[in-house]
């Protein structure tokens, strides 16, 4: 299941180096706009400490976590959706990944050029929000021109009712209203799906600090910018990516030491991870055996035939049943054969709505 994620953002807050983090890869990260040229995409790892113990108990011969990627894509700036900078080519990027990572710079520093002059967050998250909201409305505006008039000749209700969904999202858009805050049907979210609306995506904003504010965890800028989040119902890491950085460059061991010298218990690293899992609605499900003890991830609320595919599509069209342990039973009985004494072994069938944690057998025949 292949999840995206852009990271977005003016030039020179802090986008590549976070990207850096994530990816412990050493991309262009340099004081000036256009640093980035071509999105980068890294594979990011979502820490899970029930793969330690599954990994303990079950010794396989391979072990693979589950995973999404983060692209990091070039500095927006001004007129983007116009074709300012590199614009258009950077908002194509964006409409590929399922969820937006704005970050946003909350500290001030000399030697840091901004694009803009001086530091407002809520500013340039205006001017990032305003780009993606007149990207959007330019792709509704032509669709509406080149089908409105045929729809009203032939009264063909498919696309009448395209012509009036697009109309309701035209009007929240010039009302500066991100697409994912309008209350859509069903029927009018399988219309637009199509379209890869930037503003219909779930968002979540990184603030990002210098690392003298790190203890405290918030400044005047990162309460300005949890304030205007809560107005739009998006969530908020506030982190140092500086730091971040150089934590991705340490051991586990060291990792941890130099989190607690700095009085904190997460990584802002590991908690955008789980902040952006959550924000795409995943969980994640197990496969164990001495083989591959494996982590798999799918959206909240998928049946257990659906999750099957997952895996391979023969184990979907041949299902027979799901053998079911939950993860907590397992690890308090330490032993599979123990679990099912217990009474704790659930055979399901193909609608059975996947738990997070489950670990799970396809009984499949084709």
């Amino acid at each position: 299941m292949s999840l995206k994620a852009g990271i977005v953002g003016l030039p020179n807050v802090g986008k590549s180096t976070l990207f850096n983090a994530i990816t412990k890869k050493n991309i262009l990260a340099a004081n000036y706009p256009f640093a980035t040229i071509d999105p980068n995409v890294g594979v990011v790892t979502v820490p899970d400490k029930r793969l330690e113990f599954l990994e303990n108990l079950y010794i396989p011969n391979n072990l693979v976590p589950t995973t999404f990627e983060f692209t990091d894509i070039a500095g927006l700036v001004k007129g983007a959706s116009k074709g300012e900078g590199l614009g258009n080519k950077f908002l194509s990027h964006i409409r590929e990944v399922d969820a937006i990572v704005e970050v946003v710079r909350c500290f001030k520093d000399e030697n840091i050029i901004h694009v803009e002059g001086d530091v407002d967050p809520i500013r340039d998250i205006e001017i990032i929000n305003l780009e993606l909201i007149l990207a959007d409305l330019e792709i509704i505006e032509n669709r509406i021109e080149k089908i409105a008039k045929k729809a009203e000749t032939t009264k063909d209700k498919e696309a009448l009712k395209e012509v009036e969904t697009l109309e309701k999202a035209k009007e929240a858009l010039q009302k500066n209203q991100a697409l994912r805050l309008v209350p859509f049907e069903e029927e009018e979210k399988l219309i637009l799906k199509p379209f890869n609306f930037i503003t219909l995506k779930p968002l979540i904003y990184v603030a990002n600090i210098l690392e003298d504010d790190i203890v405290l965890g918030e400044n005047e800028y990162t309460k300005k910018v949890c304030e205007f989040a809560k107005n739009e119902q998006a969530g908020v890491i506030v982190m140092c990516a500086k730091i971040e950085s150089q934590l991705a460059e340490l051991e586990e061991s060291e990792k941890v030491a130099f989190l607690k010298d700095l009085g904190i218990n997460a990584s802002g690293l590991d908690r955008l991870i789980f902040a952006t899992y959550d924000l795409l609605g995943l969980e994640t499900f197990f496969t164990v055996g001495k083989d591959e003890v494996r982590a798999w991830t799918f959206k909240k609320g998928t049946n257990a035939k659906k999750c099957a595919g997952l895996i391979h599509s023969d184990i979907e069209r041949g299902f027979i049943k799901a053998e079911i342990m939950k993860f907590n039973d397992l690890e308090q009985l330490k032993d599979e054969k123990k679990v099912q004494e217990a009474g704790k072994l659930y055979l399901e069938g193909k609608d059975y709505i996947m738990q997070d944690g489950d670990i799970v057998y396809f009984r499949f025949n084709v």
